[in-house]
């Protein structure tokens, strides 16, 4: 059953909506449903570990090329016990890949075999993928700035791609409107990939010794990490696995920071902003689908909504190359809000953090060389 978060309307999964007829973005029902380590999968490595996390996954055929159970590193740095969580070692080189791997697994359960999706790049990416490998045909719309690596990795994989002129907001324009004739796999609009996205934390928790970290340095654009970070330690929380949740901290970039704005002026929604460019594309969204319900658990946790300048990203992109980790610029954001927030006191001497490094910089090689001077 599906829940739409407006207007509470239920609705059946056979029916395969994408958004409620309010308007309104949909859930899985059925509320927080707990999980301790007793029901991890031992015997199973990737994040299909947490099969019992996963709304009907104990039944659900998965779709899957071993995403998951990335590297935890311990990274120095003064005061803190500092891990990066590597996703960009996801089969295609981002975190999506375990969105997507739950959210395609579901809708071939429900018999889809065609769909639409818009990105700006990485779910493109990992969508064409996961279609190639479950049989379902795939056509993915991305704006017309999307780096070249990504819009390779889509054609290659067999998708059809369509590049929109314009901006992020355009291109997903353009898919609704291709989604009146097929079903639409909006990762931005699925109740399912969030929870797919979730086993990240649950590594996480499992990789620390079965701890919580204190706080959690998160890329936001639609806000899907900081949406599935707090369903999985809600989960250990109800089973008493945690005592509380970390603190989320939401990281955009200054050029495109509608829940940032909205966070600082104590708004429940993302305020309405005038977009600028940004090296930091993957998290380019001035109209986040959930951005209720983002700015509402990153409240609820204790954490907050920082932005970056693209000159910080830049050299947090520069810092972490020379520390041995080629990321896109997108997930460079973490460093330059690492330096924020410990300047500012909210990381404390001996806290452990953790901060998720999305995407690989393999992807984003043409924006790279452009940014180097090359």
């Amino acid at each position: 059953m599906l829940v739409c978060t407006s207007c509470k309307k239920e609705w059946g999964e056979e029916s395969r909506p994408w958004r409620c007829s309010c308007g309104g973005p949909l859930v899985v029902g059925g509320g927080v449903v707990p999980f301790n380590r007793g029901m991890i999968r031992r015997n199973e490595q990737g994040m299909w570990r947490y099969r019992a996390a996963l709304p009907a996954g104990e039944v659900c055929e998965p779709v899957s090329m071993g995403e998951g159970w990335t590297p935890l590193v311990r990274e120095p740095w003064p005061g803190l016990n500092l891990f990066f969580k590597l996703d960009y070692a996801c089969p295609t080189g981002s975190y999506k890949d375990r969105g997507m791997a739950y959210l395609v697994s579901r809708i071939a359960g429900l018999g889809v075999r065609e769909v639409v999706e818009d990105s700006s790049g990485n779910a493109g990416a990992s969508m064409a993928a996961y279609c190639a490998r479950a049989g379902i045909g795939c056509r993915i719309f991305v704006p017309g700035y999307t780096s070249a690596g990504k819009c390779v990795q889509i054609e290659s994989y067999g998708g059809i791609l369509e590049r929109v002129p314009g901006s992020r907001e355009d291109t997903t324009r353009a898919a609704e409107r291709a989604a009146e004739t097929t079903y639409y796999g909006s990762h931005n609009w699925s109740p399912y990939f969030a929870h797919g996205v979730k086993t990240f934390a649950l590594e996480i928790w499992e990789q620390l010794g079965f701890r919580a970290p204190d706080a959690l340095l998160l890329p936001a654009g639609q806000g899907s990490l900081v949406l599935g970070c707090v369903l999985a330690f809600e989960a250990l929380k109800a089973a008493g696995e945690i005592p509380a949740l970390p603190r989320i901290y939401a990281l955009q970039p200054e050029g495109c920071a509608p829940l940032h704005s909205a966070f600082v002026k104590g708004m429940d929604v993302p305020d309405r902003i005038e977009k600028r460019e940004t090296i930091a594309e993957g998290i380019s969204s001035a109209e986040p689908v959930r951005g209720r319900e983002v700015l509402a658990a990153v409240r609820k946790s204790g954490g907050a909504v920082l932005s970056c300048s693209d000159g910080a990203i830049w050299q947090g992109f520069l810092a972490l190359a020379r520390r041995g980790y080629f990321v896109e610029p997108t997930s460079a954001i973490v460093f330059p809000a690492l330096r924020q927030l410990s300047e500012r006191g909210l990381l404390r001497t001996g806290e452990t953090v953790a901060a998720i490094l999305t995407g690989s910089g393999l992807k984003g090689t043409d924006k790279i060389v452009a940014l180097l001077g090359h």
